[in-house]
């Protein structure tokens, strides 16, 4: 990597940031971060090399300035996306921004003669399992405009490599967490919500039954795997999912999370399913595991405590830290609730 200029567009953000740190970590020549900073922070790139890491603030659909940014550039990252909560109050620029901005990256990269495009999608795509675990063979039937427009994007993605013969490569990271994720406004997610309601002494808030399931991968994980996504020849071409290879239900997270925080009697609540939740998740990593060499290296109760050792590390408390959540952030009027 000491010879590469790396592009990574969403690279303030949660997974995108991990990435970022793991590219430094490896010597990269250059990291050139674009993001606009809606979701992504200044500080997730805090203390990296200021003569390798370059952030700049910029909107993925100004092609003019991506041209610019993607000159001399070995391999583009594209993570910059709007998410699930997103795209239900805001369905056309979520479409706009995950699979329009996608298509016009791609043919960007294509004409600055970027050598690997990897496209970092969902198993959103999937909507909910009909069977498990979940191979990359299974049907697409996506239950949000969110799933929708990740897997257009994919689509495009996969033409200009049938079409055009370009290397591009899809993954399709499950539910990742771990230090820098998101809890409030409408990018916050299950995980530290949980930890940090429980950590509050306030109740941990479940939508629908919680039976529902996931597949939770620590973000170190879920990074390493899209980086070798980009070195590694033998993904080109290829959809490749990313996740522990072990489900959950929603209810059990919780139990584990109360037991991590040592608050085994934590209160659990249960409010209205949200739209266009997915029911079942679970991936069958076979395919990663032969083609990136990739094997989750951290278990949900050591992630877990890790990133609740990160919440302690803070300087802002788990309750000040919760002033920013939005509990039903789905909402399409977005305003804070108080639970």
């Amino acid at each position: 990597m000491q010879n590469k200029r790396v592009l990574i567009t969403g690279g303030a953000g949660f997974i995108g940031s991990e990435l970022v740190h793991q590219l430094a970590a490896k010597g990269t020549k250059q990291v050139i971060v674009v993001d606009n900073l809606v979701n992504g922070r200044r500080e997730n790139l805090e203390d990296l090399p200021a003569d390798r890491v370059q952030l700049v603030v910029a909107d993925i659909r100004d092609s003019d300035r991506m041209a610019d940014l993607m000159t001399g550039v070995d391999i583009v990252f594209h993570l910059a996306c709007l998410g699930v909560r997103h795209s239900i109050h805001s369905p056309e620029e979520n479409q706009e921004v995950n699979a329009t901005a996608t298509l016009k990256l791609l043919n960007t990269a294509k004409a600055a003669g970027v050598n690997r495009f990897v496209y970092v999608s969902s198993s959103e795509v999937y909507g909910t399992a009909r069977w498990v675990p979940m191979t990359e063979e299974h049907p697409t039937f996506p239950l949000t405009v969110y799933g929708a427009s990740k897997l257009a994007g994919e689509c495009y993605v996969r033409a200009f490599y049938q079409t055009y013969d370009y290397p591009t490569v899809v993954v399709r990271p499950f539910n990742s967490y771990g230090p820098r994720c998101h809890h409030e406004g409408d990018s916050g997610e299950v995980i530290p919500k949980f930890l940090l309601r429980c950590m509050a002494d306030k109740p941990m808030m479940i939508f629908g039954d919680g039976t529902q399931t996931r597949d939770f991968t620590y973000v170190s994980d879920t990074a390493r795997g899209i980086l070798m996504a980009g070195l590694l020849d033998s993904a080109v071409g290829q959809t490749i999912n990313l996740g522990s290879g072990f489900e959950i239900a929603i209810n059990d997270l919780a139990r584990e999370i109360a037991s991590v925080v040592d608050r085994p009697n934590a209160a659990i609540i249960h409010d209205r399913a949200r739209p266009g939740d997915v029911l079942r998740l679970y991936a069958q990593t076979t395919k990663a595991e032969q083609l990136l060499n990739f094997k989750p290296q951290v278990t949900l109760h050591d992630g877990l405590m890790k990133l609740k050792n990160w919440y302690l590390s803070l300087e802002n408390s788990p309750a000040t830290l919760l002033e920013r959540e939005i509990v039903h952030n789905w909402n399409l009027s977005g305003a804070k609730q108080n639970v």
